[in-house]
């Protein structure tokens, strides 16, 4: 085989090898302690959609345990003229083992039923202290980077993006949160 050849070959190889990486899941964290999840997190970063184009800053998700074992979900931010939207939901756990798989829905309780209208919210990071998680879904269409704090040192906020990177995210497309 010329080196031409090989070259070539060995070029298609890294090409097919890094088209399967991205098609297989991302995978999420090994545990997640949801009890230490709860509270408030702030957006810092996502991949813009039309359920989120009002959002222009303070982006927040609080979480909390509900009675029947779900979590209840508000999501709040600030629109440009200052108004405040909020959005309540529910989340459920879809994979016991992790508890990092969960299924969200902002149905009203009397839709929930349907078989549509839940997304998927994988953790597929998170600090050992519950300070900063990474957020996305099986397709990669959706991406959060989170942390407890409104900010976070650049240096941190890249680590983050790394790892969003690393599970084959296309993070040219995040959005960096306003405050």
């Amino acid at each position: 085989m010329t080196r031409k050849r090989l070259c070539a070959a060995l070029a298609a190889v890294c090409v097919l090898g890094a088209a399967a990486a991205a098609a297989a899941e991302p995978s999420v964290v090994a545990a997640v302690d949801l009890d230490r999840y709860q509270g408030t997190w702030h957006e810092l970063a996502r991949f813009p959609h039309f359920f989120q184009r009002e959002c222009a800053g303070d982006v927040t998700a609080n979480y909390a345990a509900a009675p029947d074992g779900q979590i209840e979900v508000l999501n709040r931010c600030r629109r440009a003229d200052g108004s405040m939207i909020e959005a309540r939901g529910r989340a459920r756990v879809v994979d016991p083992a992790t508890r990092a798989k969960l299924e969200v829905s902002f149905l009203p309780a009397w839709l929930d039923w349907l078989p549509v209208g839940r997304g998927d919210y994988w953790i597929i990071a998170l600090e050992p202290d519950y300070s900063a998680a990474v957020v996305g879904d099986p397709t990669r269409q959706y991406l959060w980077i989170l942390a407890r704090t409104p900010e976070v040192d650049e240096a941190r906020y890249a680590a983050l993006v790394r790892r969003a990177a690393e599970q084959g995210y296309p993070v040219d497309r995040l959005q960096r949160s306003r405050r």
